[in-house]
């Protein structure tokens, strides 16, 4: 991004309303998460074909669902530790 198109923004934003500025940091927090989810599922994609390879089974959707739910309570634990 160029100087002059961040500086553009940033000009917007401070005109903005609290609620309006709010409303924007949700926007960016959104398009921050989507960023991380794509990044994920591209790293995933990534390591597939090395799965393969080496002779990994398939694995059932209840496998991914505790997989999931097990690296969530571990996040939420780290956040946590932290505050």
């Amino acid at each position: 991004m160029s100087a002059t198109t961040e500086q553009m923004l940033v000009s917007k934003i401070r005109a903005l309303s609290t609620q309006e500025m709010a409303e924007v940091e949700d926007f960016v927090d959104f398009l921050v998460s989507k960023a991380k989810k794509r990044s994920a599922l591209e790293r995933l994609l990534a390591v597939a074909p090395a799965l393969e390879a080496a002779g990994a089974g398939p694995v059932s959707e209840e496998e991914i669902a505790a997989e999931v739910k097990a690296a969530r309570a571990q996040r939420r634990a780290g956040n946590a530790a932290r505050r």
